[in-house]
């Protein structure tokens, strides 16, 4: 329990999520978002401000420090506005609004703490990010003079600002049909070629991101085309990022991004929904390739997830904070006297395998990161990879012991259902890769928490979890990525309770999302009171939550014979597909749909009673374009009916119609690769 005493307590002090709570003690009279805040603002005729972060910003606990938390600062925000904090991964729908605000205010710049100043109503009138004291003080200042001056001034910009809004990202229907070829994919990959890096990997930029859904579409791509020189620039980045410093080499997980070149400084924080991606992409890398580093990579980080990130109940926290003791960085950086001292006679080994020297150095510090793969050091070493591999653990365990004894980054400890979903595929994926059963009990698990948490038995869900309450009217993300775990665990299971869940979620979703005008997805139910219903299109560090509704629907229409919804998904690939040559990144989950459509996707159905023993052989191959169902006579699925004939067999389907069935891996693989 905490019990020091705050000079001062806002409105914060009864919410849940950390970030909100970090502000609590602010003397700023802080508000959650809600009605009531917008209603008093219009009572009491005063601009709002709306400051958006998340917990494990570091720019955002920079303006706290510097402005929020001063007295001169907080008495002007008082006296003249009401001031809504929020918590952008709680309400990624209000987050969505005003990013596109400011970005329409400022020529495309955007970025956390965001800060948005708006009429009594919402509708902004000037933003920006951070801030340094002074400048906000000026601009606060300003904003309130000219308010009380020239109301009708703001009011004609905040109209034409918020008209840009409601516009931006608005998708129209297209009236071209749904007949796709490979054209624009392969005019995308084109484009999307000249702007990677085939010396360090990734994309020609200073600051990398890892953007495993963009890996994930090129690797399908080279490997459903024969593309060698992307499928080499694939495992170049896969490589890459996990030797450099934004992989966590003692501990397991990879931080939010790179802020070189090289991915060897990273920004320290690291979050679930990275590593719930990179999990899946490393693990279907691993099936393609046996790599070693890659199978490390995966368990590493799942191993570091299960101990620092997984709750009682087989949730998932939301982040861990880049800095501690106010310092970016300091849990996870390390001084060659500290490295000599815990490890003695191999410093010297540890020196060179984790380049303690001007390559991981860092303002003062080092950053173990590493050079070659341990085949490669091993055979330079002159050591087996047996007694490498060895070594290397062993001294790992020793410097997380030690590490742990440190004060550890902050925890935002809210569970979000999206970002569950995400990692309970990628559970699955890495099950699939390895045939270990702790992972599938695992996405279980977590996939039982989603089902008796965060969903009603309408279908209704909840996007945010803590402390035993669910929070928060779930948003289309929520639904898509909960149908796609679903999915994947009934592919993994045969359990087909999950094809109706799917299902059900889905009905949900088309009830209360969907604009029939567009044939589109609103990133909000119908239930919303925003000053703009936005659509989520372009695939990010996440990929969109229209982009996996349209794939989940496609799969779904098939698994369940249900043309409705492939007829759903290729309208939804038919209104984005003229993006594609523009900015590959930004449509990559679309092309993974594109690819789907234009090339050959099997239908594979294991049945008899060792289909289990026959589906895990399967799935540790890599065959991207393919979805598996399974079952015994009781089976319901149509593309299942009349082949149940007790002994073990394998048909493999393209569009329900099926090849001479296989009673062995070898014969099914065979029809596959033809």
């Amino acid at each position: 329990m905490d019990t020091t005493v705050h000079k001062h307590t806002n409105a914060l002090i009864d919410e849940t999520s950390p970030y909100l709570l970090q502000h609590a003690h602010n003397p700023v009279n802080w508000v959650p978002w809600s009605d009531e805040a917008f209603e008093r603002a219009k009572a009491e005729n005063k601009l709002v401000i709306i400051s958006i972060g998340y917990s494990s910003c570091h720019w955002c606990h920079v303006m706290e420090r510097e402005s929020f938390e001063q007295e001169d600062v907080a008495a002007l925000m008082n006296e003249h506005f009401i001031n809504i904090k929020v918590d952008r991964e709680e309400r990624p729908d209000v987050d969505q609004v005003y990013m596109d605000a400011v970005q329409l205010m400022t020529n495309g710049r955007g970025g956390w703490p965001l800060n948005c100043i708006t009429l009594p109503d919402g509708q902004p009138v000037y933003g920006g990010t951070y801030f340094e004291k002074k400048q906000w003080l000026q601009i606060l200042t300003d904003l309130q003079f000219n308010y009380e001056k020239s109301p009708q001034k703001l009011e004609e910009y905040a109209a034409k600002v918020t008209a840009g809004v409601q516009q931006s990202e608005l998708i129209t229907l297209s009236t071209t049909g749904t007949k796709f070829n490979r054209d624009e994919i392969n005019e995308m990959v084109k484009n999307w070629e000249k702007t990677l890096d085939y010396a360090e990997g990734g994309s020609q930029q200073t600051q990398k991101f890892p953007l495993p859904n963009s890996y994930d579409f090129l690797m399908q791509y080279a490997f459903q085309t024969g593309d060698e020189k992307i499928m080499q620039q694939v495992d170049l980045t896969l490589e890459k990022m996990a030797l450099g410093g934004i992989y966590d080499q003692i501990g397991g997980g990879f931080s939010r991004y790179s802020t070189d070149e090289n991915w060897k400084v990273p920004h320290f924080e690291k979050m679930l929904y990275d590593n719930a991606q990179l999990v899946s992409l490393y693990a279907k890398a691993y099936q393609r390739t046996q790599s070693a580093t890659y199978k490390k990579v995966v368990y590493q980080t799942i191993e570091w997830l299960k101990r620092e990130m997984m709750t009682k109940e087989g949730s998932f926290y939301s982040a861990l904070d880049a800095d501690s003791e106010g310092e970016e960085g300091k849990f996870y950086i390390w001084t060659k006297d500290e490295l000599s001292t815990i490890l003695g006679e191999d410093y010297s080994f540890v020196e060179k395998y984790y380049n303690v020297n001007k390559k991981g150095l860092w303002e003062g510090n080092y950053i173990l990161l590493r050079q070659v793969t341990n085949d490669k050091f091993a055979a330079d070493s002159d050591l087996s990879i047996e007694a490498l591999t060895k070594k290397v653990d062993k001294i790992n365990k020793l410097l997380l012991t030690e590490r742990n004894k440190r004060i550890k980054p902050g925890l935002d400890d809210k569970s979000l259902t999206s970002w569950n979903a995400l990692m309970t595929i990628g559970l699955l994926d890495a099950y699939a890769a390895f045939n270990d059963e702790k992972f599938l009990q695992m996405a279980i698990k977590n996939g039982k928490w989603i089902i008796e948490k965060q969903m009603k038995k309408d279908g209704h869900l909840f996007h945010t979890y803590k402390e035993g309450k669910s929070t928060i009217p779930g948003f289309l993300e929520d639904y898509a990525f909960t149908i796609a775990a679903f999915t994947k665990l009934y592919e993994n299971t045969f359990d087909e309770s999950y094809l109706e869940k799917a299902d059900q979620l889905t009905a949900f979703a088309k009830l209360h999302f969907f604009d029939d005008q567009s044939g589109m997805f609103y990133f909000t139910s119908d239930e919303g009171s925003l000053i703009a219903r936005k659509m989520e299109i372009y695939d990010n560090v996440i990929p969109s939550s229209n982009s996996v509704m349209a794939n989940e629907m496609y799969k779904l229409g098939i698994i369940l014979d249900r043309k409705e919804y492939k007829e759903v998904a290729k309208q939804m690939l038919a209104n984005v597909i003229q993006e594609f040559p523009k900015y590959g990144s930004s449509v990559s989950n679309w092309g993974i749909l594109a690819l789907n459509l234009t090339g050959i996707y099997y239908e594979v159905a294991i049945t008899g009673d060792r289909s289990n023993t026959l589906t895990k052989s399967l799935q540790k191959h890599y065959i991207p374009n393919k979805i598996v169902l399974g079952a015994t006579d009781k089976s319901d699925l149509a593309l299942l009916e009349g082949k149940f004939l007790g002994e073990p067999m394998i048909f493999v389907c393209i569009e329900g119609a099926c090849k001479l069935p296989s009673n062995s891996l070898k014969g099914a693989l065979k029809q596959l690769k033809n």
